[in-house]
């Protein structure tokens, strides 16, 4: 198989990607990475040193690729399916990875860093760092719930590389600041996210995984 992906399910960077892997039923090789499994790690950072997931390989055309809008954006162009993750218009595109931007900057990494917080060994915590962290998530979800009063997804009705970008960061966030009482359409959005098969896949997959997140 060409497409070799290299991930890990509860890693919400790479559940971005398998959402977009499963929306246009790409086929892929996966491949768990784990940290701990010494074999595991030393293959992974022999493909890629910098060590940071999510990362794929396509054989076929001797390629490795890493980030996750990239490779998203790779397989747009290389490997594209019947659902178009990136608008061929140029400037519904450019409002699209702005989104993707948007989600993976000011919900994804602020709710990254609560989590990293807690993960901190005793002493070592960051109580003005997390207060920061909130303080964005709080105005990313205001953001949000506006901008989904008259949308089904972030760009509109079709669904894209921005809702990819949305669901995972939400799921997380959401359980360290739940944001249902306070924001209704924001709420409303995130659950038409779980059903949507790929998301709702990528969240299965993962469950196993779910006793080792500190929400």
């Amino acid at each position: 198989m060409s497409l070799k992906f290299f991930f890990h399910p509860l890693a919400s960077y790479c559940q971005k990607v398998l959402i977009a892997l499963y929306e246009n039923g790409t086929p892929f090789e996966p491949h768990v990475v784990d940290f701990s499994n010494e074999a595991s790690a030393a293959a992974f950072r022999k493909l890629w040193p910098v060590a940071k997931m999510p990362v794929l390989r396509d054989d076929a055309r001797d390629r490795t690729i890493p980030e996750s809008s990239i490779i998203i954006e790779y397989l747009a162009q290389h490997y594209p399916g019947p659902a178009e993750l990136i608008p061929a218009e140029a400037e519904l595109a450019l409002q699209t990875r702005l989104r993707d931007r948007f989600y993976d900057l000011y919900v994804h990494e602020p709710m990254q860093r609560i989590v990293g917080d807690r993960l901190r060994p005793a002493g070592k915590n960051d109580p003005h760092g997390v207060e920061a962290a909130k303080a964005q998530l709080q105005l990313s979800y205001g953001m949000i719930d506006e901008e989904m009063a008259a949308r089904t997804w972030a760009m509109g009705d079709a669904f894209t590389l921005a809702d990819c970008a949305a669901g995972p960061p939400l799921f997380f966030a959401n359980k360290l600041m739940p944001f249902g009482g306070s924001h209704e359409k924001l709420a409303r959005y995130f659950e038409r996210l779980t059903r949507r098969p790929s998301f709702a896949r990528a969240l299965a997959e993962a469950e196993p995984y779910m006793k080792f997140f500190p929400g």
